[in-house]
């Protein structure tokens, strides 16, 4: 057997099963979502259930949930009759997971839940199952095989259900209006916090470690000035500290070979003049995306009026662990 194709039949029966369900979604999907929205708006949270393979599942749609800001725990249906149904309130929502829709285990919990008044949302590969049938609404994750050769272990029917559990968080993401900073409130740690949390005024140069030089000056004196900050460029300011251009070691490189008496320029001559700015409450991850959309080294951090602040170098991201 050719171990590597083998591997990519696999990959491609599944993605073949995603692409199939996504075709299928209807209405059902919006009236899932709106009833996870009507949940949360409530101050009700959304508990996740499954057996097997699919309390795997339930674990990830549910951690993927609360970090994008949807309340969300995890209920085993097992310690639910020893419990751990006290998790459960009247204002929340039981997201049920069982490809078969006839698991026991769930099925013995869902009178219970019925009886607390919480609805029921399933997903299921079976619409006519009984979990299907006691549920307010059902979304079918139905795949025509697995990628076991034996048509048995939960390999397609478990990706399909964890794919449509990302769909839910995502659309209800967007739906309630989530922000990036939201998100990065709810990451502090690692390098997600890292980027997310951390702002301009938290990474800038300033100080001696800012390169500035004022209009008039000399190209000599910008290039003195980032050798003594060890910046890759200069920012020109008018007597109010206004800025108004910048001066790179790129520039440097594209003057130097056509004009030998370059040194002695003054450095308005050959600077860039309004050049890509943030302010100091930018976050972290604005200035990985400015650097990648205009190709560029240093950012300039100005104020509300304009005035030279700091510097933003990309030498020093990986140092301070942002990238």
């Amino acid at each position: 057997m050719d171990l590597v194709t083998r591997a990519k039949e696999v990959i491609a029966l599944e993605a073949e099963e995603l692409l199939k369900i996504r075709d299928r979604l209807g209405t059902e999907f919006s009236e899932a979502v709106h009833l996870l929205l009507d949940t949360l708006c409530n101050g009700g949270k959304i508990v996740i259930t499954g057996i097997g393979k699919n309390l795997h599942i339930a674990e990830k749609i549910s951690a993927t949930l609360a970090s994008t800001g949807a309340t969300s725990v995890v209920l085993h249906p097992t310690q639910a009759m020893h419990g751990d149904l006290g998790i459960l309130a009247a204002r929340d929502t039981l997201l049920a997971l069982s490809y078969s829709g006839a698991s026991e285990e769930i099925l013995a919990l869902i009178p219970l839940v019925r009886r607390l008044g919480v609805r029921v949302l399933s997903m299921t590969g079976d619409a006519g199952s009984p979990l299907a049938r006691l549920s307010d609404v059902t979304l079918v994750v139905k795949v025509d095989r697995e990628a076991c050769p034996f048509n048995m272990a939960p390999t397609a029917s478990t990706t399909a259900a964890l794919a449509m559990g990302d769909a839910l968080a995502m659309v209800l993401l967007e739906a309630r209006g989530f922000r990036r900073e939201d998100y990065a409130a709810l990451h502090p740690g690692g390098a997600i916090g890292r980027t997310l949390l951390q702002c301009v005024r938290d990474i800038m140069r300033k100080g001696d470690r800012l390169a500035v030089v004022p209009s008039g000056a000399t190209v000599k004196d910008a290039i003195l000035a980032m050798t003594r900050a060890r910046s890759g460029s200069a920012g020109i300011v008018d007597g109010s500290q206004r800025l108004l251009g910048v001066f790179t070691d790129g520039d440097l490189r594209r003057h130097i070979t056509a004009d030998p008496e370059l040194l002695n320029r003054t450095v308005d001559a050959v600077m860039t003049r309004r050049p890509i700015t943030v302010t100091a409450d930018c976050l972290a991850v604005e200035v990985l995306r400015l650097f990648e959309q205009y190709n560029i080294d240093d950012l300039l951090v100005v104020d509300d009026e304009g005035r030279l602040i700091g510097a933003v170098d990309i030498q020093d991201l990986p140092k301070l662990k942002i990238m």
